[in-house]
């Protein structure tokens, strides 16, 4: 089966491709490069599953659950302390 890029690098999935694979609009694709060239296509599940690693900062290690339940903490608390912004009024 052949696809063409288009301009933008993009390429469209045939249809019976995308049938026979359940591929769905919005669908995400993960692709990866092999060392002859080819390229690994695959299907990334949906829900938080496909998330994983979506937020990670390169060279940064991972947050412990405590360190982000702070996190969240302190800017509910910088929010709630924050002036009121009238959202009916036009910025300047």
């Amino acid at each position: 089966m052949q696809v063409t890029v288009s301009d933008k690098g993009q390429i469209t999935l045939p249809h019976a491709l995308r049938q026979r694979l359940g591929i769905a609009p919005g669908q995400r694709l993960e692709i990866d490069p092999l060392e002859d060239g080819s390229l690994r296509v695959r299907k990334l599940e949906a829900g938080s599953s496909g998330l994983a690693g979506l937020l990670a900062v390169p060279g940064e290690r991972p947050r412990t659950l405590q360190e982000m339940e702070e996190g969240v903490a302190q800017a509910v608390s910088e929010r709630a302390s924050a002036p009121a912004v009238d959202s009916r009024r036009p910025r300047a």
